[in-house]
């Protein structure tokens, strides 16, 4: 009970949040694109919590935990929410005021690429059930290397650029998807000091860094 009450907390106030940071600049509930986004986001964050909590409640308890103690980590965060806010922001600032719209099919298109990416993201969830929010390694973690894992070493952050960068798209804002354009230069850099804190802290890491050589894109890098 006391997993679930914290959980739906977070989710309520994640919704409150970015319902706040979109429609308020806005200056209405008429923004469609809003919804859609929301829609898209947050119904199936509910079921994927709702499964945790019935199969994996350790790692759904995991997930929660957001306390970050590597310096850099902190700063990638920090940069993120700043990106996150300033970018809802002008999207609403954007329907408000007619700046910049994008067609029909393009919005589309990114609520496509936005439901697989985020089905996909649940299939690396339950490949991996040491998926943290933080940089730390767990008492009795394993290297896991099948699925995605045999593709690249960092399958999540590799389907959340996607993901990510879908959002304005789909919030009709070209000016947000710049803003959102620095998404995966901060996965770069959480990348590069997290497999620094992999390599010495997790067992067979090393290993696992000689069979899948790449980090984040098949053959590029």
């Amino acid at each position: 009970m006391k997993l679930f009450i914290q959980a739906i907390s977070r989710f309520i106030l994640g919704v409150l949040l970015i319902g706040v940071l979109l429609f308020v600049p806005a200056g209405t509930l008429n923004y469609i694109n809003a919804w859609l986004l929301m829609g898209l986001l947050f119904i199936p964050m509910f079921i994927v919590g709702l499964i945790l909590l019935i199969k994996n409640p350790d790692l759904l308890k995991r997930r929660l935990d957001a306390k970050e103690n590597e310096k850099e980590q902190k700063e990638v965060i920090i940069t993120s929410g700043i990106m996150f806010l300033s970018g809802f922001i002008i999207a609403g600032l954007n329907y408000r005021y007619n700046w910049i719209n994008l067609s029909n099919t393009t919005i589309i298109i990114a609520s496509i690429i936005f439901i697989i990416s985020y089905i996909l993201y649940g299939e690396i969830l339950r490949e991996n059930s040491y998926l943290l929010r933080t940089i730390k390694v767990e008492k009795d973690q394993k290297v896991v290397d099948t699925g995605f894992y045999g593709i690249v070493r960092h399958p999540m952050y590799a389907i959340t650029i996607p993901l990510f960068l879908s959002m304005p798209i789909i919030l009709n804002s070209p000016i947000s998807f710049i803003i959102f354009l620095i998404y995966p230069v901060l996965i770069i850099k959480r990348i590069n000091n997290e497999e620094k804190v992999l390599e010495k802290d997790l067992k067979g890491y090393k290993e696992y860094m000689k069979k899948v050589k790449y980090k984040l894109i098949p053959y590029i890098w």
